[in-house]
């Protein structure tokens, strides 16, 4: 399996002159820091991608050691065209990714872990919350997402901004993807897939842990309330690391 860390994107909502996943946290990390060092408990680091863009010398130079695939047209293109490009090259498998501007605890990765090993493709979900301008979900009849966009009526909550693809149902994502406009969002190529193809995503309920995507200044404000008192265990990654199952592939 590959992980895919979505970082190509101007986030200039925060107004800041350098890419949002760079925004220090009151723990002293990055956004992305502070993602890979948690991905790094329970992941080999070498499975990890980020997908850049917008001054993508300050993110690479920030971590020499990851590998990176650059979206030229981040300009014109959204999330979609982002994650299209990070899971055409992510090889055989499944792909677990991510916004690049979400800040979560280490907790959250549990839940998710077994799905991985089973090659369950999967949404993480808050059902503590349902705002307006966040990406939200509706099910089916026998318990799998049936939409997935802003537009949702009744919805049953929100998506975090983590998700996975099984190795089967990755390429019909990559080819609904592919039939994307541009300035879509990737959650309209998972509604096309479970639309147009029949590909089954679990919502996986995550509410109990941390997780803000930071979009606006208020959420980055409740993301550092929520870090201010964290320590952080400065291991090495290579100390921390355990591949789960499903990095076999």
């Amino acid at each position: 399996m590959r992980i895919v860390i979505l970082a190509a994107g101007v986030g200039s909502r925060l107004g800041n002159p350098y890419p949002k996943s760079l925004t220090v946290l009151e723990d002293g990390r990055s956004i992305l820091q502070r993602q890979l060092d948690n991905l790094a408990g329970d992941f080999d680091p070498a499975l990890v991608s980020i997908v850049v863009g917008f001054k993508k010398d300050m993110i690479m130079e920030a971590f020499p050691n990851v590998t990176f695939v650059y979206n030229q047209d981040f300009g014109e293109t959204n999330t979609c065209k982002s994650l299209l490009k990070g899971l055409r090259l992510s090889g055989p498998g499944g792909t677990l990714w991510m916004n690049a501007d979400v800040v979560f605890e280490p907790s959250l990765l549990q839940p998710l872990l077994p799905l991985i090993a089973r090659d369950q493709s999967f949404v993480a979900v808050n059902t503590a919350a349902v705002a307006d301008e966040e990406v939200k979900y509706r099910l089916d009849g026998t318990g799998y997402i049936a939409e997935l966009s802003k537009q949702v009526v009744d919805a049953a909550g929100e998506a975090v901004g983590i998700n996975y693809v099984s190795a089967l149902d990755k390429p019909y994502l990559i080819a609904r993807l592919e039939d994307c406009d541009p300035t879509d969002y990737f959650e309209r190529g998972i509604e096309l897939a479970i639309e147009k193809d029949g590909r089954r995503f679990v919502a996986v309920d995550v509410s109990d842990s941390l997780c803000i995507e930071v979009d606006f200044l208020d959420d980055l404000e409740r993301a550092n309330q929520a870090v201010g008192g964290a320590t952080h265990d400065d291991r090495s990654q290579s100390t921390v690391t355990r591949t789960v199952e499903a990095s076999a592939d």
